[in-house]
């Protein structure tokens, strides 16, 4: 999922690599899985984006690799 409670995930530590994978849409979040158990759509089908950002921890902040 792209959402959790704040204080309950992993701590992040310099040299970890994170796959940061929003989805936008235009209408509700409410989430389905299809059938071939990997594509994600909206319940309400509404129009959305699904993209990703590759990030690495560092000593003094974090970077993002893809832009």
């Amino acid at each position: 999922m792209n959402f959790g409670q704040k204080g309950t995930g992993e701590v992040l530590r310099e040299g970890m690599v994170l796959a940061v994978e929003p989805m936008i849409a235009a209408g509700q979040y409410d989430l389905e899985t299809l059938d071939d158990g990997w594509t994600a759509v909206t319940r309400d089908r509404s129009l959305s984006a699904h993209y990703e950002n590759t990030i690495v921890v560092e000593k003094k902040g974090c970077r993002i690799l893809t832009k």
